[in-house]
C-alpha cells in the first residue's frame, strides 16, 4: 500500500537516532506506520551534532530503510528535534498601556509580534511557549475583554546557541539532499505527549534521562515555568564502570542488567562475572564496586535536578509531582532515589492514551518515545509528490466497412419492349426459360440470348468498376 500524506520524523539522540513515519487522524490522534533505529554515539555528543557528515549518512540510512516499509510512496521532507546542552529557557515580557481601554484579540497579536522580533544577544530563539497575561499586575487566563490600564504579556522563550538550529536545518538539508520541515524543541514536545493538561496546572516536572544530557521541564498554573539541560546522562556511569576494567560494551551491560542507583549494602559480598577489555578473559568483580559507582553518579545527576527545581521554586512545591521518562530512568531504585530526595510523588512516564490511535505499545518504549512526539508536532505532508504520468494518446483506429456498390439500374435493349409500356428503364431481364416451346420460337430466342447476355455482363460489369473507383 502506497502512502500520500504522512509525517515523517527523526530524533536526534546522543547514543541512537530514530526514524519514525506516521499518520494523523481527523481528531489528531497519531498512528504509527514505520520506525527504524541507528546508532549515534560517534557523531552526536550530548544531544548535539558534532560530526555532520557521518550524521547524515546515518539519517540518509534510516530514510532508505522507512521507504522500504512505505509500499513505494518516498519521503520528501523530515522534522528533526532540536536539543543539547545549549538549549534552556529564558524570561521576556511585553507591555502595553491602554488608559482605560479594553484588551482585544488585537493587541494580543501586538504584543506576540513583538516579542517575536526580539533577538536575544549570542542566543537563537528556536520557540516561544504561551505566555502568561498580567492585567494591572493581576495574572488573567483569558484577557480579552476585559478592562486595564495595562497589560503584560510573560513569555518563556527556547533559546539555543545560533549554530543548534543551524546544523539540523541547513547543514543537515545539505548533507542528506532533503528538505528540514521544522525544527522542533523535543523536550517540549515530549512533554506535550506525556503530561496532562491536570498535571501541568497542579504543578509537574518532566525529567528525561538521555544518555548524553537530562531534561528537566517543569510547569506550573498550567504554563512553562522552565526548562533546562543538564549536560550529565546515563552514559557516564557506563563510563565509570569502565574503571573497573570492563570495556565500555560490557559496562553497558553490567549496567542495565546490575546497577542500582541505590546502594544495598546485604549485596556486598556478591560476584559478578564481567568481560576484560582483552575479549579473551573473564573476572569476577564485586557487586558492591559497581553499585558505588553507578550511586556516586545517580546522586550527582540527581542533585543538579534538584538545584534546578530550587532555582525555579517548585521544589518545595505542595503537591507537586516528578515524571520520569527516557532510558536513563530503567536504572533500578532510580524513581525511589528521586523520590527520597525531592520528597514528591515520583511516576514513570505513559504517553497520553487520546492521542496515540495505533502503536501504543511502541510509543511507551523509552527507546522511541521522542520520535512519537515529534510526529504529533509536525503539519506538514511529509511525502515527496510525484507528478503523474501524461497519457499516451491511442492511435485512432479507422473501422473497415465492405463497400457495397448502388444497385445499379439498367436501360433495355431497344429491340425489347418494357413490360407495361414502351418505357426503357424497367427492371433487368430476366433470362428467358429454355423448355415448353416451339421450334421456331426456340431458333429465334436462342439467336437473341447470347446477345442479351453479353450486353447485360457488360453494363453490370462497367456498373461495378466505377463504383469500386469511386470509392477508392
Amino acid at each position: 500500500m502506497a502512502y500520500t500524506d504522512f509525517i515523517a520524523a527523526i530524533d536526534l539522540g546522543s547514543s541512537h537516532m530514530v526514524g519514525m513515519v506516521g499518520t494523523k487522524g481527523p481528531a489528531g490522534t497519531l498512528s504509527i506506520i514505520a520506525y527504524e533505529v541507528e546508532n549515534s554515539d560517534t557523531c552526536i555528543r550530548r544531544g548535539c551534532v558534532y560530526n555532520i557528515k557521518d550524521a547524515a549518512g546515518k539519517i540518509v540510512r534510516l530514510i532508505r530503510k522507512l521507504e522500504n516499509k512505505l509500499g513505494g510512496s518516498r519521503i520528501g521532507k523530515v522534522y528533526i528535534g532540536v536539543g543539547g546542552q545549549s538549549l534552556r529557557s529564558i524570561n521576556h515580557a511585553v507591555s502595553r498601556v491602554l488608559g482605560s481601554g479594553t484588551v482585544t484579540e488585537e493587541v494580543l497579536k501586538e504584543l506576540d509580534q513583538e516579542c517575536r522580533q526580539y533577538r536575544p544577544d549570542m542566543l537563537d530563539v528556536l520557540d516561544i511557549a504561551a505566555p502568561v497575561y498580567y492585567l494591572d499586575n493581576q495574572p488573567e487566563t483569558h484577557p480579552v475583554d476585559l478592562g486595564c490600564s495595562r497589560i503584560e504579556a510573560r513569555y518563556k522563550l527556547l533559546v539555543g546557541r545560533p549554530s543548534l538550529r543551524h546544523a539540523v536545518t541547513t547543514n543537515m538539508s545539505e548533507q542528506i539532499k532533503l528538505d528540514v520541515a521544522g525544527a522542533v524543541v523535543a523536550p517540549l514536545a515530549l512533554a506535550d505527549l506525556i503530561l496532562t493538561e491536570q498535571e501541568k496546572l497542579k504543578g509537574c516536572a518532566l525529567i528525561d534521562f538521555g544518555a548524553g544530557v537530562t531534561s528537566v521541564t517543569m510547569y506550573k498554573d498550567g504554563s512553562l515555568a522552565s526548562l533546562y539541560v543538564i549536560p550529565l546522562g546515563s552514559h557516564l556511569i557506563t563510563r565509570d564502570l569502565t574503571s573497573l576494567g570492563m570495556p565500555e560494551k560490557e559496562a553497558e551491560r553490567v549496567k542495565r542488567t546490575y546497577g542500582n542507583a541505590i546502594w544495598e549494602k546485604d549485596n556486598e559480598q556478591q560476584m559478578v562475572t564481567v568481560d576484560l577489555a582483552d575479549g579473551q578473559h573473564s573476572s569476577e568483580i564485586k557487586l558492591s564496586d559497581i553499585n558505588m559507582v553507578v550511586e556516586a553518579r545517580s546522586r550527582e545527576i540527581i542533585e543538579n535536578i534538584y538545584a534546578r527545581l530550587e532555582d525555579t521554586g517548585v521544589a518545595k512545591e505542595p503537591g507537586y509531582s516528578i515524571v520520569i521518562a527516557g532510558n536513563g530512568a530503567a536504572l533500578k531504585n532510580m524513581r525511589e532515589a528521586l523520590s527520597e530526595r525531592f520528597k514528591m510523588d515520583v511516576r514513570y512516564a505513559s504517553v497520553r492514551k487520546d492521542l496515540i490511535a495505533d502503536g501504543e505499545m511502541i510509543a511507551n518504549n523509552p527507546e522511541y518515545t521522542t520520535a512519537v512526539a515529534l510526529l504529533l508536532k509536525g503539519m506538514e505532508n511529509c511525502a515527496l509528490y510525484t507528478a503523474p504520468e501524461p497519457e499516451i494518446p491511442k492511435m485512432m483506429e479507422f473501422e473497415k466497412k465492405e463497400i457495397t456498390p448502388p444497385p445499379v439500374i439498367e436501360q433495355e435493349d431497344e429491340n425489347e419492349t418494357a413490360p407495361g409500356g414502351n418505357d426503357s428503364t424497367g427492371p433487368i431481364p430476366t433470362p428467358p426459360p429454355t423448355g415448353g416451346t416451339k421450334g421456331g420460337d426456340r431458333k429465334g430466342r436462342e439467336d437473341k440470348t447470347p446477345n442479351l447476355f453479353e450486353k447485360w455482363f457488360e453494363k453490370v460489369g462497367g456498373a461495378i468498376g466505377k463504383a469500386m473507383d469511386d470509392a477508392e
